[in-house]
């Protein structure tokens, strides 16, 4: 199993993790086929159909370690050398050429910055090298009906992974994908697959896992649909002379509910100064690097990154690697 597989990120997966998923009886799955068959058939699904749908897929125990022992858990100082490595810059930057006017396309169309688009598939997948080697049936299978704490979203993407394969013609026996069942060069899970994926190159077909321009256009689509503003900051580094008041907590999953004006204050201050809109939402990040604390204030467009991924060292990484590939690319 690579590093990349570990931590493939799956769209809209929460930032906690469970350090063991309680344990389920024969009976227990037994009966929870039975209401996923009939949840189904109240769908359109035969019955049958849907029964030989479960018995396609298979219990992975593999799925379940790497389920309870994310990557995500790590501190800052260990997470970011994963992905902020000089071999993915290049790589993004080959990309990028390669595929610079469908880049650019996707980035007028749906208005989101270039350098965002071409950072997730670097830390998805290295650009296509590590898509992942679960076969997704028995991803979702497994977390869907064997592990409790997220059982009822696992259940729902094996549904929609159902549908997905109808819709998309897609091999059911051939899809692997990461350990929680995401799937091409974007990772997107079944749900995300069939709401956000674009038919960018115009043949006919979605297709994540092979077209290279489908899923340029659809990680932009996915941005956009999720609120992103094109040329706007994304976090802010922040400078401390003292702990964060009382009235303010470290973002942990929750909606944007402060605004930049509850955050600074005489002893919150920018790092670099810089006209902001106060009023506009923000949340605080806490990095922790081997010696010290580092605070960032994250805006709109880094809680959009948490909608691809709900861990803030993710959304981090994905800001600062993109912000490496703008530069490296301008000067080229």
């Amino acid at each position: 199993m690579t590093l990349f597989t570990r931590i493939l990120a799956p769209l809209a997966l929460s930032l906690f993790s469970y350090s063991a998923a309680a344990t389920t009886t024969d009976a227990d799955v037994e009966a929870l086929k039975t209401e996923f068959i009939k949840a189904q058939s109240a769908k359109g699904f035969d019955a049958a159909e849907t029964a030989d749908f479960i018995k396609n897929a298979n219990y992975n125990q593999a799925v379940i370690d790497a389920m309870t022992k994310p990557w995500e858990a790590k501190p800052w100082h260990q997470y970011y050398p994963i992905f902020l490595t000089e071999k993915r810059l290049e790589a993004g930057l080959t990309f990028w050429k390669e595929h610079a006017k469908t880049i650019e396309r996707a980035s007028k169309e749906f208005n989101v910055d270039p350098q965002i688009i071409v950072a997730i598939i670097g830390i998805e997948t290295f650009y296509g090298g590590y898509m992942g080697n679960y076969p997704v049936k028995d991803a979702l299978y497994t977390l869907g009906f064997h592990y409790p704490p997220r059982a009822t979203f696992f259940r729902s993407e094996f549904a929609n992974l159902q549908s997905l394969v109808n819709e998309e013609h897609l091999d059911i026996n051939s899809l692997k994908g990461s350990y929680a069942g995401a799937m091409g060069f974007g990772q997107f899970i079944p749900s995300s697959y069939r709401h956000y994926a674009v038919d960018f190159d115009n043949d006919g077909s979605r297709d994540l896992l092979n077209s290279t321009t489908d899923a340029i256009g659809s990680v932009a689509n996915y941005f956009h649909q999720h609120g992103w503003q094109k040329n706007q900051p994304v976090t802010l580094q922040l400078t401390l002379s003292k702990d964060l008041p009382d009235t303010v907590k470290t973002w942990s999953g929750e909606k944007l509910h402060y605004k930049v004006a509850d955050i600074l204050s005489p002893n919150v201050v920018l790092t670099q100064s810089m006209d902001l809109d106060v009023s506009q939402p923000a949340l605080v990040v806490k990095l922790e690097q081997a010696d010290h604390d580092e605070y960032w204030l994250g805006l709109k467009n880094f809680y959009v990154i948490t909608r691809y991924n709900r861990s803030p060292l993710y959304a981090m990484a994905v800001y600062q690697f993109s912000q490496e590939l703008k530069k490296a690319y301008a000067t080229q």
